[in-house]
């Protein structure tokens, strides 16, 4: 079983559960500004597995994709979680969690197009990562229990305008333009995902492997960023986590592998799926 946000041509959107190809309306979507209907039901302690249909089912193909979480309270982005990607950037493998926010109007679904203008930034990068979705509200948790708090698991490409962090010197305007947070296709229950710490992964721009890696290679796993960033923070359900990307980002290529207009690029997690997003660049 499979959690997205699918529209059809005409139709309402809607939070659906999908098996076999069959996606049942479980809530509606973008029904009003800042409600998210996964977080709706979590609150409510219903489970989104076994919530009574809404509407009727209807095939997924046919229908777009829409980010399969439409409202979290916060996205939240781990930083220089793979030691490569560090040294590649050029900062020291932190020894603690960094993590930097990254703004819920920046959201948009597998197969939307990323947008922005040339003059407003000029090195775009791709960052292919493993995210999660809290199902529970977290705060102090300890680490050995803090998987439990993970409603499901899902894929992003945290899009980076770099030369815009490096002009400014800090990171949020530069990951939050609008369609720079693609995420999906699905949202695949932590049930199904024994170990997220075991997953291989792979971005591939134009049909180029540029980044190739397993989820093992990351200094601070899933569990570890609840714990810590709990410790500061109540997680809220429905929140959304990026976990960190690793080595090949193409900002630090040479030469460089920028998002520029026409790209198409492709983040694939083992067991979770692949996000697809061509790019457009207007002047």
């Amino acid at each position: 079983m499979r959690f997205a946000t699918l529209r059809r041509p005409r139709r309402p959107a809607y939070l659906v559960r999908i098996t076999d190809g069959i996606a049942t309306p479980i809530g509606r979507a973008y029904e009003r500004p800042g409600v998210d209907p996964l977080r709706l039901i979590l609150e409510s302690g219903c489970n989104p597995a076994r919530i009574k249909p809404i509407a009727r089912p209807f095939p997924v193909k046919g229908a777009s994709y829409l980010p399969p979480v439409t409202a979290p309270s916060k996205i939240i982005a781990v930083m220089a979680n793979y030691a490569a990607h560090a040294k590649e950037a050029g900062i020291a493998a932190p020894k603690e969690p960094l993590t930097a926010a990254k703004y819920p109007s920046s959201l948009i679904g597998h197969g939307s197009t990323i947008r922005y203008r040339r003059r407003d930034a000029k090195g775009v990068d791709y960052e292919g990562e493993l995210a999660f979705v809290m199902g529970r509200r977290a705060r102090n948790v300890k680490l050995a229990n803090a998987l439990d708090y993970v409603f499901g698991y899902t894929v992003c490409n945290d899009i980076t305008a770099r030369d815009v962090y490096m002009k400014e010197g800090q990171i949020t305007r530069s990951k939050s333009f609008d369609t720079f947070t693609p995420v999906g296709p699905t949202l695949v229950p932590a049930s199904e995902v024994p170990d997220p710490q075991a997953l291989r992964m792979q971005t591939r721009i134009n049909g180029q492997v540029v980044q190739d890696d397993t989820t093992a290679s990351m200094i601070f796993s899933c569990a570890e960023a609840i714990a810590y960033l709990s410790r500061f923070m109540t997680l809220e359900v429905g929140d959304l986590i990026t976990s960190g990307t690793p080595d090949g980002a193409g900002y630090f290529r040479k030469p460089r592998v920028l998002l520029i207009d026409g790209v198409r690029a492709e983040v694939e997690v083992e067991g979770i799926g692949t996000l697809r997003n061509r790019v457009k660049v207007a002047p």
